[in-house]
C-alpha cells in the first residue's frame, strides 16, 4: 500500500507473517492485518491502514488486544472491545472499530483454514459467536523481559532529560527542540522524543512535518535531522490536523514503546518533551525512565504560571526525579533592532520561585520575534539565528548540562 504507515503500538508488516488479511470497509478505507502465531498463540500483530486517524487508533487498539492471546480468544475480540479501549471515539467513526475488528479476524481465519486443526477451527468459529471480554493482562514473566529490553535501550543513553511545565503556553517546546540542537552544537550524540500525545509540535518545529516513519527488525528508526534523531507521534498521523483519541493506558504503553522499541543507539543525550501539567505522560516517562538525570522546568515571570510550575517541582520531589533547575521563557523583549531589553512581563519571577524552592535557576530567555518565525518555518532558532541574544542565552543554559557527570543510579540499582 502506498500509504502504509508504522504504528507505535505493532510494527509492520511482518517479514515471516503466519496469517494475513485486508479489508475495505463501507467509507473506502482499507485495513490489512499481519499475524505471526506461534503454539496457536499471537505473538505479534501489525497492521497497516490508508484510512482516517480513528482507523489508526482502532487498527493499533485491535492489534493490541489481539498481542498474546490464542487464536480462539483473539478471534473473540468485537468491535465494542475495541471502543472501550479506545474511549470517547465519535459515534460516526465506530464503522473504523468495526473494520478493524473484521480486518483481524480475516487474518485469524486465515490461519484456521490453512494451519488449524479440525477441532480448533471449530473452536476459533465458537468463540467468534460468543464474545467475551477482551484485554488479557502480561504475565509477569512478559512485564519483566519487557523492562528488560527497556533498560537495555536506556543503557545506550548516557544522559536522559525531562522538559517539564506546569502550564501550557510557556513555550515549552520551543525550549526543548532548542536545547536539543545546543546540545547537539555542541558535537553531543542526541535524541528528542516528544511525548505530547494530543499536541504534537516537535515535527512542525524541526520541518519535519510529512518525513515517513521506517522500521528494521520489527522496531522503529528515529527521523534525523543531521545529528539530531528525533520521534514524535505527529511523524503517525495521516493529517496534522488529525486528534489521537486516547486514554491513558494506551498513552503510556506508546511512550514505552517509544522508548523500547525505537532504535536510538548510542546518545550522549535523550531530550525528553514532555506535555504541560502533572497528567499521564509526564508521570509515564518519569516511571519508564527512573534513572534519568533529571527535569528542566520552564516557566514564565507571571505568577500565575510560577504558581503551576511549583506544582510540577513537587510532582518531580514526590516521584524523586532530581531538578536540574528552571528556565525562564519570554524574560524580557529583546529588541531586534537596539538589543535592549523591555520587560513585557515582570522579569526575575522564575528566579526568584528558584531560590525559593530550593531548586537551579538555569537563566532566562528573551522574547525574541525571530524565534516564533523559525517554529513556523522549522528552522531551528539557535542555528539559524547563532548570534542572537536569545541564542547566546540557551548556550549558557547547556552549559552546565554539559558538565553533568555518569548516569545516576536508582535506590535500587545504585
Amino acid at each position: 500500500m502506498s500509504d502504509s504507515r508504522v504504528l507505535p503500538a505493532n510494527f509492520g508488516p511482518l517479514r515471516e507473517a503466519d496469517a494475513n488479511a485486508r479489508l475495505t470497509g463501507p467509507c473506502g478505507d482499507t485495513m490489512e492485518f499481519w499475524l505471526r502465531i506461534e503454539n496457536e498463540r499471537v505473538v505479534q500483530a501489525t497492521f497497516t491502514t490508508d484510512g482516517c486517524d480513528h482507523s489508526l487508533v482502532c487498527g493499533a487498539v485491535a492489534a493490541r488486544l489481539a498481542g498474546g492471546k490464542l487464536v480462539r480468544d483473539a478471534a473473540a475480540i468485537v468491535k465494542a472491545d475495541v471502543l472501550d479501549a479506545v474511549g470517547n471515539l465519535p459515534e460516526e467513526f465506530h464503522h473504523c472499530a468495526l473494520l478493524a475488528v473484521d480486518a483481524l479476524k480475516a487474518a485469524l481465519s486465515s490461519f484456521c483454514t490453512t494451519r488449524c486443526t479440525d477441532a480448533t477451527a471449530s473452536d476459533c468459529q465458537a468463540r467468534r459467536a460468543k464474545p467475551q471480554a477482551a484485554g488479557r493482562k502480561p504475565s509477569q514473566e512478559e512485564l519483566d523481559q519487557e523492562q528488560q529490553e527497556l533498560d537495555s535501550r536506556m543503557a545506550l543513553i548516557r544522559h536522559k532529560i525531562i522538559v517539564l511545565s506546569g502550564k501550557g503556553g510557556v513555550g515549552k517546546s520551543t525550549v526543548a527542540v532548542n536545547l536539543a540542537v545546543s546540545l547537539m552544537l555542541a558535537g553531543k550524540r542526541v535524541g528528542l522524543l516528544d511525548v505530547d500525545i494530543h499536541g504534537p509540535s516537535v515535527p512542525r518545529m524541526l520541518g519535519l512535518e510529512g518525513v515517513p516513519v521506517h522500521a528494521e527488525d520489527g522496531k522503529m528508526l528515529p527521523v534525523s535531522l543531521g545529528g539530531l534523531r528525533v520521534m514524535s507521534i505527529g511523524f503517525l498521523l495521516r493529517e496534522q490536523d488529525d486528534a489521537v483519541i486516547w486514554r491513558g493506558p494506551m498513552k503510556m504503553g506508546v511512550i514505552k514503546q517509544f522508548l523500547k522499541d525505537v532504535l536510538w543507539g548510542e546518545l550522549d543525550y535523550l531530550v525528553v518533551d514532555a506535555p504541560p501539567g502533572t497528567g499521564d505522560e509526564p508521570l509515564s516517562v518519569c516511571q519508564l525512565i527512573p534513572n534519568a538525570d533529571g527535569a528542566v522546568v520552564v516557566a514564565t515571570p507571571q505568577e500565575v504560571v510560577l504558581a503551576a510550575v511549583r506544582r510540577s517541582i513537587t510532582f518531580c520531589r514526590q516521584l524523586h526525579m532530581p531538578i536540574l533547575g528552571v528556565i525562564e521563557n519570554m524574560s524580557g523583549f529583546a529588541c531586534p533592532h537596539c538589543g535592549n531589553i523591555t520587560e513585557v512581563f515582570r522579569r526575575g519571577g522564575g528566579e526568584q520561585m528558584a531560590n525559593e524552592m530550593g531548586v537551579p535557576f538555569l537563566g532566562g530567555i528573551p522574547i525574541d520575534p525571530a524565534i516564533g518565525v523559525a517554529c513556523d518555518t522549522g528552522e531551528p532558532y539557535v542555528s539559524a539565528h547563532a548570534a542572537s541574544g536569545a541564542a547566546e542565552a540557551f548556550r549558557r543554559i547547556v552549559h552546565p548540562l554539559l558538565e553533568l557527570s555518569g548516569p545516576r543510579e536508582t535506590a535500587e540499582t545504585g
